[in-house]
């Protein structure tokens, strides 16, 4: 497993769920290119390793996920070209975790706003502390967001309400989040890491194609190039001539629990 300036990444055998912890604690874990880059990498490693078969993505600390971006190194981008670059591998590596086909669910907690808020919405699903907030303040800076928020802002809790988020640059605490379906569940900060681990847990008892099949059919929804329903349909034939299909059913009739092992 390599290892990481930026992040930390502990795999439990046992589970199959890798963690990975941002870990720029004195920077509240704000995203620089070198760390967006080993997300990236860390996501890569993940989907190779079979012995992977889900992923936590949270920070170090009490206080963010991630606070944002690091205003500092935009700053100095020196052109309008390299600016747009630095979008489009931010965007290529947040698409990565949306299609990742093994189960992604960010664990937020405290502060996730900016590209914070955008890694947390590139996840399959988001578990908060009650001590979580989330924003897209980029307009305070004469920015947007730039690695995909606009799109999965919307999304996720609609049109109207993201423009009002987006344009204001307000935050919503963890509640709030939870209540415009930005959030899947709102725990104590202490129990965060166990809650999330006990449901992707949950997760992993079920057929690993399907898992993987499930995401990419839901991601099909938003996509220009590409017919929802046909690749739901292509999915469940896929399905069914796969040794987990077998399992499932058998272990159905039988009246016991599957013992899935992918394909």
């Amino acid at each position: 497993m390599a290892s990481f300036e930026n992040l930390l990444v502990e795999l439990d055998a046992e589970t199959g769920i890798q963690t990975i912890t941002l870990n720029r604690p004195t920077k509240l874990n704000a995203l620089n290119a070198a760390t967006i880059t080993e997300i990236g990498q860390a996501m890569q490693q993940a989907l190779n390793d079979k012995a992977v078969r889900g992923i936590i993505l949270t920070g170090s600390g009490d206080k963010a996920f991630v606070a944002g971006a690091d205003i500092a190194e935009l700053a100095a981008i020196p052109s309008e070209a390299l600016a747009r670059r630095a979008s489009e591998q931010g965007q290529e590596v947040f698409c990565m975790i949306e299609e990742s086909s093994k189960p992604v669910i960010a664990a937020v907690n405290g502060f996730a706003l900016g590209g914070g808020c955008e890694l947390a919405m590139a996840c399959h699903m988001r578990i908060a502390s009650d001590t979580a907030r989330f924003g897209q303040p980029e307009v305070n800076l004469g920015l947007i967001p730039g690695y995909g928020g606009t799109q999965r802002l919307a999304q996720l809790i609609g049109k109207g309400k993201a423009l009002e988020l987006l344009l204001t640059a307000d935050m919503v605490k963890a509640d709030e989040a939870l209540r415009l379906g930005l959030v899947n569940h709102v725990v104590p900060a202490a129990e965060l890491l166990t809650f999330t681990r006990t449901l992707l847990s949950r997760i992993l008892t079920k057929a690993p194609l399907a898992l993987g099949l499930c995401i990419d059919s839901v991601n099909a929804l938003y996509s220009d190039t590409r017919h929802g329903y046909q690749v739901e349909a292509n999915a469940f034939g896929q399905c069914f001539a796969s040794n987990d299909f077998k399992e499932g059913t058998q272990a159905f009739l039988e009246k016991r629990p599957a013992a899935f092992k992918g394909n």
